[in-house]
């Protein structure tokens, strides 16, 4: 089953399972770790701890204890907790990705990204750490402007067409509220659907985002006249 990429990084550095850092990660002696590989922990448990607790029910010392390392390190690599969380809480990385994606094959990225069950202990949603830290008005501006960057913009470029900005911040819109609904929600049958079936539906979505109908004289969406025949022969 395909984890989205902020699960798996997560629970790769942290160990992170049923919504804690593993004792074992906590007591990891940080001399085994490059720099950079103390830097990655850091944001990646950050990112985990902001998404669950949000930014006031977070503190440095929870931090640097769940990779084993001292608060001072923290400072030392990034200047402070809210400098921290301006790094982890951009998601304009996470979906990067997609735009070096042939356009062909953005029903399979989108689809990978949201397959397979979710499961306890997961990494929350990326946009969590924003969404449960409302008091973070700047957090807030700068989700916005993610997504107005790679989907507004970017994306909407490449797709081209009518529509093209509005087409692509519905997939992002449909992107996030799916893998909202199915890690945090879990209505029954999203969450027990057949991936199959599952695959099936997104696809038709996504597909229909990228590639629309055109429109006939009257104005609307020409999904084929034949489709619309009345019956009467």
């Amino acid at each position: 089953m395909a984890e989205g990429p902020w699960t798996m990084e997560v629970r790769y550095v942290t160990g992170a399972h049923k919504g804690e850092a593993s004792k074992a990660a906590a007591c990891r002696p940080a001399h085994k770790r490059s720099a950079s590989g103390t830097r990655t922990a850091l944001r990646a448990a950050a990112a985990f701890r902001f998404g669950k607790y949000g930014y006031e029910g977070t503190s440095v010392r929870d931090i640097a204890g769940d990779v084993g390392v001292d608060a001072a390190l923290v400072y030392r690599y990034f200047g402070s907790k809210e400098a921290l969380f301006n790094d982890v809480s951009g998601t304009g990385k996470i979906f990067e990705p997609l735009l070096d994606e042939p356009v062909e094959g953005i029903p399979d990225w989108f689809c990978a990204l949201l397959m397979g069950p979710p499961r306890e202990g997961d990494f929350p949603h990326p946009v969590l750490s924003v969404l449960r830290s409302s008091g973070r008005d700047e957090a807030v501006a700068r989700l916005r402007a993610d997504f107005t960057e790679v989907f507004s913009q970017r994306l909407a470029a490449r797709l081209g067409g009518p529509d093209a900005d509005l087409r692509a911040e519905l997939l992002a819109a449909w992107m996030l509220g799916t893998s909202l609904m199915r890690s945090e929600i879990r209505p029954p049958a999203l969450a027990s659907a057949p991936d199959a079936t599952l695959e099936r539906y997104l696809r038709a979505g996504i597909e229909v985002l990228l590639d629309p109908a055109p429109e006939d004289a009257d104005g609307a969406a020409g999904a084929g006249g034949e489709g619309h025949a009345t019956g009467d022969n």
